[in-house]
């Protein structure tokens, strides 16, 4: 997301983002309908749910597309919505919204901020916050079906929108896919979706053929040791020693052991141990984010802190039933997305034509994981892309431009986008690739 063209805007150049390179019915459209697509967003900013946990947002988006006239499942793989609508002979395209919120109390003092609270799993109270923009995909995805649904006469295939759970956990998507949805639904010859983006100013695309996002694995590693007083550590096996060794080592695998071409992230988050000045403890506990985009590269990283664990441990002269514990969480794991690179590009060129090249930009790969990469994993016949919308507001774009100030983040409490200019983005472009796809005579 920070990877756009960083370029100062111009005020020519800040028209495009309200205006249309090429103005033409869809767009005339879309901006009829934002008033409507805007109450329906700061409604569900103001309701947001924790993953797993979206029953309101998916009650209220499926009575909308049936509304509209398609064949609409619930609960699927939790409470993912699958919406279908059949309209003649031609290709099958899907079209993907996440629907969870963060465990965050927002910050951004918005008259329809939200003030929900809830409790995680683990059963800490925590306020619930839309701080990575699905509550504008959301809208997106019913400003997307309500023109597809209006233009039935411009279009031939069969059109199945999906409303996504659980993406914050990396779970949703596989679950909705262990649910049947390649089986019990129309399976899929392109699968597209869009993203919010917090570096980028508001109504520009961005868009990364091949890989898109990373590999996302958690790894946690038990050090043991033998526990003792301070003033004696030679009557210890010092847990902390040992893993500060292991928290040095881990930093050559990146350094000296992956190709200097090939991203690769491994970073140690925490580090817990002891609880006293003078007591060396028994145990410490090392929680990891480990990140890549080929295959290969996860199984290096994966295979290699396994080794320098053991060889850390073996060092220190570690007897084995103190050696470390490596636990890879699999259920926690997102697979790295990859963009079909020529479908990525056609799709690039007909943004450009409908939005104007000033606001679509080709972009680098991030080290941020989606789960939306499972729906290509599942079957790689399947073209795929999801690109980038630009949601930070132009004024504020301009100044940190300028004056070189910080953005909040995606998944900060003060990230609020400029939501009308996501919304209408997102929805035409969502609009105009499906209708490109499914065009009649296509």
């Amino acid at each position: 997301m920070k990877n756009f063209t960083r370029t100062a805007l111009t005020i020519t150049t800040a028209l495009l983002f309200s205006t249309q390179a090429h103005a033409d019915p869809l767009n005339d459209a879309i901006a009829a309908d934002l008033p409507s697509l805007m109450e329906i967003y700061r409604d569900l900013h103001a309701n947001p749910e924790l993953s797993g946990e979206e029953v309101r947002a998916a009650a209220k988006l499926a009575a909308e597309a049936r509304r509209l006239g398609f064949t609409v499942t619930e609960k699927v793989g939790g409470t993912g919505v699958v919406a279908v609508m059949e309209n003649g002979e031609g290709p099958t395209v899907m079209l993907r919204a996440d629907m969870d919120g963060l465990p965050l109390i927002e910050k951004t003092g918005l008259p329809y901020a939200s003030k929900v609270m809830a409790k995680t799993r683990e059963g800490n109270d925590t306020g619930v916050m839309h701080a990575c923009g699905h509550d504008t995909h959301m809208t997106g995805w019913v400003g997307a079906a309500r023109q597809l649904s209006a233009r039935k006469d411009e279009w031939s295939g069969t059109l199945v929108m999906i409303l996504q759970p659980a993406e914050e956990t990396g779970e949703g998507a596989k679950a909705m896919l262990e649910d049947g949805l390649y089986t019990r639904f129309p399976k899929p010859e392109y699968v597209l979706a869009f993203h919010d983006a917090a570096g980028a100013p508001a109504g520009h695309i961005g868009y990364a053929p091949g890989y898109a996002l990373a590999n996302v694995d958690s790894v946690d590693i038990e050090v043991k040791g033998v526990g003792g007083h301070g003033a004696y550590p030679h009557t210890t096996k010092d847990p902390i020693v040992l893993a500060s060794r292991i928290v040095g080592a881990l930093q050559t695998l990146v350094s000296r052991e992956v190709d200097p071409q090939n991203p690769a992230v491994v970073t140690v988050g925490s580090f817990q141990a002891g609880f006293k000045h003078n007591i060396i403890p028994d145990k410490a506990n090392l929680l990891l984010t480990v990140r890549s985009y080929s295959d290969e590269t996860r199984a290096k990283l994966l295979d290699g802190i396994r080794r320098i664990v053991e060889a850390e441990a073996l060092v220190a002269g570690m007897p084995e039933e103190k050696m470390p514990v490596v636990s890879i969480r699999d259920d926690e794991f997102t697979p790295s997305t990859y963009n079909s690179p020529e479908f990525s590009m056609e799709m690039a060129s007909l943004f450009e034509a409908r939005f104007g090249a000033d606001r679509v930009h080709q972009t680098k790969p991030v080290m941020g994981g989606e789960d939306f990469s499972r729906f290509r994993r599942e079957d790689t016949s399947i073209n795929s892309m999801i690109f980038w919308v630009g949601g930070v507001p132009i004024d504020q774009y301009e100044a940190a431009q300028k004056e070189g100030g910080k953005l909040p983040s995606l998944h900060s409490p003060l990230w609020a986008p400029d939501a009308e200019k996501v919304v209408a983005t997102g929805a035409e472009a969502l609009t105009a690739a499906a209708l490109n796809l499914m065009k009649k005579g296509g």
